[in-house]
């Protein structure tokens, strides 16, 4: 069963009810955030990264920590080529299934293992998408409380089932909007069609002149929206 048609729903409903997470970048810019979960993977990461080289955007790819372990050499080459990297747990399990030592051990060695392989200061690997993007309250409060940023999402094409390349872009398309924040997949579920999908996707975004950037940048401008003092008092 495919829930992709639920997934703007629960960004309406989930978005203001959580605004501690990243969920989208700013609505005042045509820039949004194409961003990569589960890697990196062998054959589908480095068949993605040429696509993001030959129309050169820079993308956020959320890695797993087992992943990171067994190709260090791929998640070096994903930092070298300048895109944003965050964590994913070290494992893919549900964030809201472990205790707080499990969640904080799996974050801490996701954190260890990316800061190994690409030689990134641990302190610059803050950002955290939960697995299948399920948290509950108590996974929010242990993510804020030990420094770690969680992203969200605000475009869900459901690109892991499946469904077919032109049903992802398709979705994509219909949703897209200033500050989108894009979730793909490049690992074991989902990844086999990831370049396809960004290849047919990344020139129709481009047409529609929109300026593709990171969770970084969309991190900053939050920032800068909170610092900015109310003129109107």
């Amino acid at each position: 069963m495919q829930f992709a048609p639920l997934y703007p729903l629960l960004y309406r409903l989930l978005k203001p009810a959580f605004p501690g997470c990243l969920w989208t970048g700013s609505r005042d810019r045509p820039r949004i955030a194409l961003t990569f979960d589960d890697g990196p993977h062998p054959t589908y990461t480095p068949q993605l990264l040429k696509i993001l080289d030959f129309y050169q955007i820079s993308a956020s790819f959320f890695l797993l920590g087992t992943c990171v372990e067994k190709y260090p050499d791929l998640a070096k080459d994903v930092a070298r080529r300048g895109h944003w990297i965050g964590l994913h747990g070290y494992y893919h399990h549900s964030f809201p299934l472990l205790s707080p030592p499990e969640l904080r051990d799996s974050l801490q060695k996701n954190q260890r293992a990316i800061a190994s392989a690409c030689q990134i200061d641990p302190h610059n690997l803050r950002d955290v998408r939960p697995p299948n993007g399920l948290f509950v309250p108590q996974t929010l409060q242990h993510i804020h409380q030990w420094n770690y940023r969680p992203v969200m999402w605000s475009v869900v094409p459901e690109d892991w089932v499946r469904p077919g390349i032109s049903t992802v872009v398709g979705r994509v398309l219909s949703q897209v909007k200033n500050g989108s924040l894009i979730v793909l997949h490049d690992g074991k579920c989902g990844g086999q069609d990831v370049a396809q999908t960004a290849e047919m996707l990344i020139p129709q975004l481009l047409e529609r002149g929109y300026q593709f950037t990171t969770i970084d940048e969309f991190q900053r401008d939050r920032s800068e929206e909170k610092n900015v003092p109310d003129l109107s008092v």
